[in-house]
């Protein structure tokens, strides 16, 4: 497998950019400098991530999301455990 992570991945296995293989592997996430950990889906070439909005869900009990819009930084986290 690649070191590189994708540049979209998903945690809804519902989505076309959802895979359990590199979910697995633990995904990495900081945003704007910090580091978050309830990105539910992100995308590096346009620069956002999708985080859980608190408790409240919609009409078919899935999650609400927000999009929060600046730099994004991925990694694999099994990676850094190797080096």
């Amino acid at each position: 497998m690649s070191d590189t992570p994708p540049d979209r991945l998903s945690l809804d296995p519902r989505s076309p950019h959802y895979d359990e293989a590199l979910i697995s592997r633990g995904v990495g996430v900081r945003f704007k400098g910090q580091e978050r950990t309830n990105v539910v889906e992100y995308c590096l070439s346009e620069g956002w991530i999708r985080i859980v909005a608190g408790k409240a869900v919609d009409r078919k009990g899935q999650p609400l999301t927000l999009t929060l819009k600046g730099p994004v930084e991925v990694w694999f986290e099994d990676t850094d455990n190797q080096a």
